[in-house]
């Protein structure tokens, strides 16, 4: 039998040096680490019957202005993929970007939990999904023997930091209606969506024709957890029959629900969201001019990907710094709801120095 090594934290080890390698690498925000406290007081019923999830349930619907269904689940794979599932039969396939979650890193995920739904991959420049990229996909083959379009699914953020636009997202649900397609959103960075177009969630989702939202916790400051938003209760049925069979009923259910409360009646959930665009844009600012490295997408949200020789990449980590070459293509830094002016300074000053040397 083989035993796996365990490190364990050392008395009084000095902490590491803030890293943007990835949003996940941040701790728990103050609001839901504070929430999470007052749910462990005492006793509360198991399995979604106690007041925080209803708590949490009621808040949500507030900011979404709408009587919305929500389940909650453990991470963003599970969010995606149930919900795929539960839009999906398994002759059925989902039409994607060729850089979307669901197609790059959750494992065949969506696939399993559909019992074989085909994701489509269709022409994405940029991250971002059109109208006419998702007709393309749509109507390339009507025959039985071709797995039938019935859902999209966009990401937003997207996976390279972008933002769709309200009129791009309504555009692409006109296009699903026109096919009789269903339209499902990635939220994994939803809150930095909403903040960089400075619009509502209910502007953003349902009153544009979004069907189905994962509304992620995870890099807005909670520990775990995630939310899966049904704008039309008829495609919520028994998706708690599929988180239960999934795994992903919670029996302490108050502790994925209470950091929503903590996030969303503070108003946590969009000044965290804007803390680290604004970080991001910093970044961006400061090396805008750095010879030899350029921005390879707009910076709209939390991301900033560089194109540099990999001469300077290697600098960089000489120094000390993380990041993803894996994502994109060029060297990815992630900016979370904690992540310090001043070290983004250092980040930016680093660039300088290895550019220029």
């Amino acid at each position: 039998m083989t035993v796996q090594s365990q490190t364990r934290p050392v008395a009084g080890a000095i902490p590491q040096p803030q890293q943007f390698a990835s949003d996940n690498y941040s701790g728990i925000c103050p609001e839901a680490w504070a929430a999470m406290a007052e749910a462990n007081s005492g006793y509360a019923p198991a399995y979604g019957e106690d007041p925080w999830t209803q708590r949490a349930s009621d808040a949500f619907r507030q900011l979404f202005e709408t009587n919305c269904e929500i389940f909650f689940v453990f991470n963003g794979t599970a969010a995606n993929s149930l919900a795929l599932s539960a839009l999906c039969q398994s002759y059925h396939s989902v039409i994607c970007a060729e850089s979307a979650h669901v197609e790059t890193d959750e494992c065949g995920a969506p696939e399993f939990f559909s019992n074989g739904s085909k994701l489509l991959v269709a022409a994405s420049p940029g991250g971002k999904l059109t109208p006419d990229s998702i007709r393309e996909v749509a109507l390339k083959r009507q025959d039985i023997h071709y797995p039938k379009p019935r859902v999209v699914t966009i990401t937003q953020s997207t996976e390279t930091g972008q933002v769709y636009s309200l009129a791009e997202i309504r555009a692409i649900s006109a296009t699903c209606r026109e096919l009789g397609l269903k339209l499902h959103m990635d939220g994994a960075r939803f809150a930095n969506a909403c903040a960089h177009l400075g619009c509502s969630p209910a502007e953003m989702t349902w009153q544009s024709g979004v069907d189905v939202l994962c509304f992620g916790g995870t890099k807005n400051g909670m520990g775990v957890g995630e939310a899966v938003l049904f704008f039309n209760p008829v495609l919520a049925e028994d998706f708690d029959y599929r988180c239960k069979q999934a795994g992903q009923l919670a029996s302490k259910m108050r502790f994925l629900a209470a950091p929503w409360v903590g996030l969303m009646e503070t108003g946590a959930w969009i000044s965290n969201a804007r803390h680290s665009n604004h970080c991001a844009k910093r970044l961006a600012a400061q090396i805008a001019d750095v010879p030899g490295v350029e921005l390879m997408f707009p910076v709209e949200a939390n991301a900033v990907f560089l194109r540099a020789p990999e001469g300077v990449l290697e600098k960089l980590r000489a120094r000390g710094w993380r990041f993803y070459t894996f994502i994109g293509g060029g060297a990815r830094f992630m900016f979370a709801w904690d992540a310090s002016p001043a070290r983004v300074d250092e980040l930016a000053s680093d660039i300088k120095a290895v550019a220029e040397s």
